[in-house]
């Protein structure tokens, strides 16, 4: 194609800049639609309405019925008095007028019987206005084939008829076919394409993305002298603002001698498509203010979803107050973007008013609103219009009125209401559009009802890729990542071709596996076939190696991106968080907004979970004042993480404070708060939590309350409680315990002392128990010195995790505190062949931002000196008081002076004495630790909050521990 264009253009010159941009001639003004072609040549050559000389009368009325809609009583007409018209200019002009009205209307059946009476006279059928007609005429109804097969029957042509099948290619989008009929237009006939035709081909080329040849044709235009055509102009720049050239379609447009409010629209549109929303608003006013045209209706429809898109509220009441004063409110398409803006911008009752005031409702009118409400999840409004649609309006859906219901859809407990909206798209037989199908596929995925997914993707007699890309993206991402790969190689065996989506769900499979090795065969396939630009496979492969563990991987790769997205960033973000490297969240966090990026509750989530495992205190309240600044604190997920935040931080009763405030809490706000109150011991304060959760706010609780409250059960050793619990979780919630729930009741078992309850509650579990759930027990039987039944755990824990250093850590630490180190040093041999090490004792404390580390016997911190004599001092004051180091938590063969002077480094020592030391009178010291706190440190704890005068929480790896006037908030029961 380019080849034959460039050789007739020879030269594509820039376009010479003119003097001086005349002024638009007002009166030329079209209201129409940016990407409009100018009106048809024929119109021009030949068809003017006339009063026709032999019957007036009978003209006037098929003019009237044609005005009035009334296509088949026109027809009526026309066909009664075809003979008596006979072959002359009223017939021509009758027949010509109703082809035009049924193109209009789309009355394509009235319009094939017109072409039947055209058919029956040689004259007629040879006449080039009503054949240039039939060709429009079909164009417009969606049948570019009867339009084409018109076309080849005519045994000449002249250039109108060339430009209307070329313009109905156009206008049926079948942009290969319009350049490909354009290309023998200019190289097969003498004829010269003139200001219709040009137009048509450069939106095709627009509509191709080919610049290239669009410049071509441009270069032609020019060449041609038809550049300074206005039509041709607008066809242009809108042509070079679509294929994203902004400055060249900037430049034509400043360059036109002439302009008109088309112009201007285009611009606008250029500007907004691109993303320049402020430059569109701009170039707006510009039109008003300088050229002084008053906007159109196309004007206003292009900067309202500019307003939607950047939630610029008050921009868009000031559209929709410019609306009502031009007069132009009551217009179906502009009315429809009023609607779809307030919508968007979260105003439903605004919309909702506009919609009932509305004088003509069409479907988009509709499927606006429902989408409206979809978008701000107003589920039984949207049925409720739905029905009013089709039952009380009589209106006709569609499929795109399915696809916009969908998305309330998308969670477990709108499953009846999915059904319902599946129902109906299969009575209205929507289910077999191919775009309703995959919609349905994915929604029935993410509701959790893998099977009703698999049961429609089976039903389908041709599956396209999106079909096979809904049904793998649904199993790997709602819970079946292996399905998922079955279906990938399944979706190879058939002529479907995976695209970025396919391989992006396949490595998202992979990863929630944590299969690393069989993503990395993935990762060598997309470099190989130059597919790792594609965002959505970036962002599975970050997805993959953090979930994966591999977070240098993924810092390699998340660097290397040219462009770094929002989702980018989360996943980056979350995945240092999920890893334990909280600290590279936090850093990340902030540069991420160097960077300029506006962080979105997801980053807020995934920051202030780092801020949790560091007990960041600090940092938590500077991104809680960031959130609220944002207006982001109200949202469910970032207000659940900042009273996570602040209970992990060890200030529960801010966490409370918090949760007393919200105006709507749910299910998970409930739960995070009953946990809260249990990683600090108040295990009363969750109950009564879990009870006020059910009878005021008559929410139910999920595996996940249960998990929280049994944990505060165990920690406050309410046995009696948690086993009631426990019981109701299946009795009367129908909730079935899993191995969480177990591992819960063991160790609240374990840890008040009841062993056998506890060994028998592992003997009758209905599944196979866990290491974790042996490891509690175990814990237990060292705490309480049951060294058989310890034994038994030790055996199993090993047997289940042998390559878990913390297991060999457990069985040595329950054989050292009975001083049978003969066992002990098998385990650490045992240990030390399959390489691995001990985690070692380490604790931080947050000061003025910073978090400073500590680890077991370490002197590399620059002010360990100072931190030793701090230490020395706190000791000879606490011994005063009677503190005597216990030594029986030195689990190694050692003599007494060895056991005293190690105890002396542990690492919670020597954050609580930076503390004190970096801190003035009466600071709360807060501090955290990756394993469980001793007994010398806890008491020790409780004697130097009494010298120092200071509260001081520590986190472990179980609990918080409260030390205030000698007392721990944990009674000692740990």
């Amino acid at each position: 194609m380019l080849w034959s264009i460039t050789a007739i253009s020879c030269q594509h010159h820039p376009c010479s800049l003119a003097a001086g941009v005349a002024k638009p001639r007002k009166a030329a003004f079209a209201r129409k639609a940016s990407f409009r072609s100018p009106p048809s040549s024929v119109a021009v050559q030949s068809f003017q309405v006339q009063t026709p000389h032999l019957q007036p009368t009978r003209f006037q009325e098929i003019s009237k019925l044609c005005g009035e809609g009334r296509l088949s009583d026109a027809f009526d007409l026309l066909h009664n008095d075809v003979r008596n018209l006979g072959f002359s200019q009223e017939a021509v002009d009758a027949i010509g007028l109703l082809l035009q009205s049924c193109g209009q209307t789309k009355e394509l059946e009235i319009g094939r019987r017109v072409h039947e009476i055209v058919s029956l006279s040689p004259q007629l059928s040879r006449h080039v206005v009503l054949t240039t007609r039939l060709v429009t005429m079909y164009s417009m109804c969606g049948c570019p084939v009867d339009a084409r097969r018109v076309f080849d029957g005519l045994e000449e042509r002249n250039l109108f008829q060339w430009n209307a099948i070329i313009s109905g290619y156009t206008r049926n989008e079948m942009w290969v076919e319009a350049v490909s009929l354009f290309l023998q237009l200019i190289s097969t006939t003498v004829l010269v394409p003139d200001n219709f035709t040009l137009p048509c081909i450069v939106k095709a080329c627009a509509g191709l993305d080919a610049v290239e040849l669009g410049q071509t044709v441009h270069g032609l235009a020019m060449k041609m002298g038809l550049a300074s055509d206005i039509f041709v102009g607008n066809a242009v720049v809108a042509m070079y603002g679509k294929c994203g050239l902004l400055e060249q379609s900037l430049k034509v447009f400043e360059t036109m001698c002439e302009r008109n409010l088309v112009t201007w629209n285009t611009m606008i549109c250029c500007f907004s498509e691109n993303g320049f929303a402020q430059e569109s608003f701009d170039l707006c006013r510009e039109m008003m203010e300088v050229e002084g045209l008053i906007p159109d209706a196309a004007t206003l429809v292009t900067i309202l979803p500019i307003c939607a898109a950047e939630e610029e509220i008050e921009r868009g009441r000031v559209i929709h107050g410019l609306a009502v004063k031009l007069g132009l409110n009551n217009e179906v398409q502009l009315n429809n973007a009023l609607i779809d803006m307030y919508a968007k911008c979260g105003f439903v009752f605004d919309a909702q008013i506009l919609f009932d005031n509305a004088l003509q409702k069409n479907v988009v009118t509709w499927n606006t609103m429902i989408g409206g409400l979809s978008t701000n999840g107003m589920v039984q409004d949207i049925f409720d219009v739905l029905r009013q649609m089709t039952m009380k309006e009589g209106m006709a859906a569609n499929s795109i009125t399915v696809l916009n219901v969908l998305p309330s859809c998308l969670e477990q407990t709108k499953l009846l209401s999915l059904k319902e909206l599946h129902g109906y798209a299969i009575r209205n037989l929507f289910d077999s559009s191919g775009l309703v199908a995959s919609a349905l596929i994915a929604a029935y995925a993410k509701c959790g009802s893998l099977v009703s997914a698999k049961h429609i993707f089976s039903g389908l007699i041709l599956k396209s890729v999106s079909s096979w890309n809904a049904i793998i993206g649904g199993y790997a991402q709602n819970g079946d990542p292996t399905k998922a790969i079955y279906m990938f190689f399944e979706m190879r065996s058939s002529d479907s071709t995976p695209d970025g989506y396919t391989i992006g769900s396949l490595l998202l499979a992979f990863a929630h596996l944590k299969s690393l090795r069989d993503g990395k065969v993935v990762h060598a396939f997309i470099l190989r076939n130059g597919l790792e630009s594609d965002s959505f496979i970036g962002i599975s492969l970050l997805s993959l190696y953090t979930q994966c563990g591999h977070l240098v991987s993924a810092r390699t790769l998340f660097n290397e991106m040219q462009e770094k997205d929002l989702v980018c960033w989360n996943v980056m973000i979350s995945g240092y968080s999920q890893n334990g490297h909280p600290t590279e969240a936090a850093l990340l966090f902030q540069q991420m907004q160097l960077e300029g990026i506006r962080p979105c509750e997801i980053s807020v989530t995934g920051v202030l979970t780092a801020c949790s495992q560091m007990a960041a205190l600090k940092l938590g309240k500077a991104i809680h004042c960031f959130a609220l600044k944002e207006e982001l604190a109200e949202n469910p997920f970032v207000g659940s993480s900042i009273i996570d935040m602040y209970a992990k931080c060890g200030c529960i009763d801010l966490s409370c404070h918090l949760f007393n405030r919200l105006n709507e809490k749910d299910l998970v706000c409930w739960t995070v708060m009953i946990a809260g109150h249990g990683i600090h011991g108040q295990g009363r304060e969750a109950v009564e939590l879990f009870e006020r959760m059910q009878k005021e706010a008559g929410i139910k609780p999920d595996e996940f309350t249960f998990i929280g409250l049994l944990m505060a059960c165990s920690h406050a050793g309410m046995v009696e409680e948690g086993m009631k619990y426990f019981d109701d979780m299946r009795k009367i919630h129908g909730i079935e315990p899993k191995l969480q729930h177990y591992s819960c009741l063991v160790d609240m078992l374990g840890r008040a002392g009841h062993l056998t309850d506890a060994a028998r509650i592992i003997d009758e579990m209905p599944v196979e128990p866990d290491s974790g759930i042996w490891s509690a027990l175990l814990g237990a039987c060292r705490i309480h010195g049951a060294i058989g039944l310890g034994e038994r755990c030790a055996s199993k824990l090993l047997e289940l995790d042998p390559d878990k250093a913390e297991n060999y850590v457990l069985a040595s630490n329950l054989f050292a505190g009975s001083a049978r180190w003969d066992k002990v040093r098998r385990l650490r041999g045992r240990m030390k062949e399959r390489d691995l090490q001990k985690e070692a004792g380490r604790s931080w404390i947050e000061m003025e931002g910073k978090v400073d580390h500590f680890t077991v016997g370490d002197i590399s911190h620059p002010e360990s000196d100072e931190i030793q004599r701090m230490w020395g001092s706190l000791e000879r004051k606490i011994s005063k008081l009677g503190y005597i180091p216990d030594t029986s938590s030195v689990l190694h063969e050692l003599e007494e002076g060895e056991k005293v002077e190690i105890l002396r480094r542990h690492s919670e020592k020597l954050a609580i004495a930076y503390g004190l030391l970096r801190t003035g009178k009466g600071v709360t010291l807060r501090v955290c630790k990756n394993l469980r706190m001793c007994s010398d440190c806890h008491s020790a704890a409780k004697f130097i909050s009494v010298v120092s005068e200071r509260e001081i929480v520590v986190r472990d790896n179980k609990r918080f521990h409260h030390f205030k006037d000698g007392l721990c908030s944990c009674g000692d029961y740990w």
